[in-house]
C-alpha cells in the first residue's frame, strides 16, 4: 500500500489515502474512516479492503499519528473534529458514512455535532469512553486485557503505531479522550448510527454501548461473536457487511 498523500489544514498535517470508485460506479455515499487514540490508518486497510468497491473510500491518518507532524499545543476532540470537517471540505466530501474506532468514535461523532451536512451515517467501533471507567488507570487495565488476545499481527501494528505518536502526545491526547462526553453528545446527532464492538470487547464494554445505542435518536447495535476491541481488523469482513448494510449501498471488494 501507498504512504499517505500529506494534506496541511490550518497548519496541521493529515495523511490521506483515497480510493476511488469502480469505473462507472456510483460515488455517494463515501466512507471516511478514522483511527483511534495512538494508531493510525494501517489497521484500518482490510476493513476499506472489504468495503464496496463501488464506492470512493477516504482512509486518514490524523495529526499527531501516522508519522505526521505533532501539533505544538493540545488539540481537544473539538478540536480534531473541526479540522476533520476542513479536511473533507478540502476533498470536496459532501456526503459520507463516517467510521471511527475507539477515539476515532469520538472524532466522527462530534464531526456529525459540527457539520451534520457533511455526514449521512455514523459509525462507531469500539466507542469510547465508558462513562463508569472515564479513568486513565482503568482504562490501560482494559487496554491490557485487550491486547492479550488480540492477533498478534495487530498488536505488533498498534504498539508499532503507539511508538510513532510517542508518549508525549499519547498523554495529551488521553487527557482529551477522557474529557469527552461521548454519550451526552451523541444525543445531538442528526444522522442514525451503528454502533459495533466485538461480544468480548473489555473497553467498549456491552453495556457501555446499549447506553450508546439509546441516546441516540436513530441508533443500533451489532456485536461480532468471539471478537474483541480491534473487531474491524480481526473480523473485517463481517464488520463491512454491516456498514454497507445500514448504509444502504451494494457491496464488492477492492482489490
Amino acid at each position: 500500500m501507498n504512504r499517505p498523500d500529506r494534506v496541511r489544514i490550518d497548519g496541521h498535517e493529515f495523511g490521506v489515502q483515497h480510493f476511488p470508485a469502480s469505473s462507472g460506479a456510483v460515488t455517494t455515499p463515501v466512507f471516511v474512516i478514522v483511527h483511534g487514540i495512538g494508531t493510525s490508518h494501517r489497521y484500518s486497510v482490510p476493513l476499506q479492503r472489504a468495503l464496496a468497491a463501488g464506492h470512493p473510500t477516504y482512509l486518514v491518518d490524523l495529526p499527531g499519528f501516522g508519522g505526521t507532524s505533532t501539533p505544538r499545543h493540545r488539540l481537544w476532540v473539538e478540536d480534531y473534529a473541526n479540522l476533520l470537517g476542513a479536511l473533507l471540505d478540502t476533498l470536496g466530501v459532501t456526503n459520507s458514512v463516517a467510521i471511527g474506532h475507539s477515539m476515532g468514535a469520538q472524532f466522527v461523532t462530534e464531526l456529525a455535532v459540527q457539520r451534520p451536512e457533511l455526514v449521512s451515517h455514523v459509525v462507531l467501533i469500539g466507542p469510547v469512553t465508558d462513562a463508569h471507567r472515564r479513568t486513565a488507570v482503568a482504562q490501560a487495565v482494559d487496554l491490557y486485557r485487550d491486547t492479550l488476545k488480540e492477533p498478534v499481527r495487530a498488536n505488533a501494528m498498534v504498539f508499532g503505531d503507539y511508538a510513532r505518536c510517542g508518549p508525549w502526545w499519547y498523554t495529551k491526547t488521553l487527557s482529551a479522550m477522557l474529557a469527552y462526553a461521548t454519550d451526552e453528545r451523541i444525543v445531538r446527532l442528526a444522522a442514525p448510527v451503528l454502533v459495533v464492538r466485538g461480544s468480548d470487547d473489555p473497553i467498549a464494554r456491552q453495556g457501555w454501548c446499549r447506553h450508546l445505542v439509546r441516546s441516540a435518536p436513530h441508533g443500533r447495535l451489532v456485536e461480532i461473536p468471539g471478537h474483541r476491541h480491534l473487531v474491524h481488523y480481526s473480523a473485517a469482513d463481517r464488520v463491512a457487511e454491516r456498514i454497507v448494510e445500514f448504509a444502504g449501498v451494494e457491496r464488492g471488494l477492492v482489490t
